[in-house]
């Protein structure tokens, strides 16, 4: 995979996505707002990418395996493109998820006490119906339509060093790689015109892959050399709680332009109420957990280092914005 699948995805759903904005909200530090995506998260951009891609479907239509962000987006995407959509998510998937998949039409079940115990069975079903299975971050179709967020950030903010972002299976990381790996018009590829202060810059800008310390998929992957299972659990498990790195999620997140670190539940749970409080904006704990590797101090920007945190999702209960 490279630069160009996330450019024919950008093409490809172009009209199925919202371009989400992007706020500076201090000198050379950006939110971009992707938890302002339809469904409330990033995950539509990958599931219409899959779907567009597979040409005429069967008539059992979709099936996906998800913690909630990538079921919603899933079943909003299919509804969008008139497909039928099954949706097996595990039994930590927040109601406000659960309730989400229901109106927009999913055939719902919910099974499993984690993720992969949710995919085992869709994928026993996707093989007793012949429906077409939408990955959650191991796909290649899925990681290019993820990474034109990355292509969007480049565009919109000029370039920057580095793009902080949340690690789950990987494939949103994986995505924005490679989407921030092309040119920027009188700039250097991917990243802040000039080249700021002291970034490891091979082709584009530093990823800073942000996990929460109960579900260090990632940091344990380039431990080992190799996608390895790990538990799961905290607050962040519905959205971001693969028990394993997908493979072509460890294939590109290898690279030198990726710094892993870990944030404690505590950081991720002061980040949403910080980004409550002081911006209005109202994050469920994944989308939350790439802002509180910075306000934690587990990634300090340099003086002058142009950052993109990416705000990742928005499906929570907003009566627990300032309590949990």
């Amino acid at each position: 995979m490279d630069y160009s699948d996330v450019l024919a995805a950008a093409g490809r759903i172009d009209g199925h996505v919202l371009r989400t904005p992007v706020l500076e909200i201090s000198a050379g530090v950006f939110f971009k707002l992707e938890l302002l995506q339809h469904s409330g998260s990033f995950k539509v951009r990958g599931a219409f990418n899959r779907i567009l891609s597979a040409g005429e479907l069967p008539p059992s239509g979709v099936i996906a395996a998800s913690g909630g962000n990538h079921g919603l987006a899933v079943a909003y995407a299919a509804r969008s493109l008139g497909v039928r959509a099954e949706i097996f998510v595990p039994e930590v998937t927040s109601p406000v998820k659960v309730a989400g998949l229901a109106a927009l039409g999913a055939h719902v079940t919910q099974t499993g006490a984690i993720y992969s115990e949710a995919a085992e069975a869709a994928a026993k079903r996707a093989a007793e119906t012949g429906a077409l299975a939408v990955h959650a971050y191991d796909q290649a179709e899925v990681v290019a339509g993820q990474g034109t967020t990355g292509l969007e950030i480049v565009e919109q903010t000029g370039g920057v060093d580095t793009v902080v972002v949340a690690v789950g299976g990987g494939g949103f990381a994986a995505g924005i790689t490679l989407g921030t790996s092309g040119g920027v018009p009188g700039g250097t590829p991917g990243g802040a015109q000039g080249r700021a202060p002291g970034a490891v810059h091979e082709a584009g800008p530093r990823i800073v892959a942000v996990e929460p310390e109960r579900i260090p998929t990632l940091h344990e992957a380039l431990r080992a050399g190799e996608p390895v299972p790990v538990e799961v659990g905290g607050v962040a498990a519905d959205a971001l709680g693969a028990t394993r790195l997908g493979a072509i999620p460890f294939e590109i997140l290898s690279s030198p332009r990726v710094r892993s670190v870990l944030v404690s539940d505590e950081a991720i749970i002061e980040a949403r109420r910080t980004l409550w409080a002081r911006h209005r904006v109202a994050a469920e704990p994944a989308g939350a957990t790439a802002y509180a590797a910075l306000l934690a101090g587990a990634y300090t920007p340099a003086p002058g280092e142009r950052v993109a945190v990416v705000l990742c999702g928005s499906n929570t209960d907003p009566a627990t914005l300032t309590t949990a």
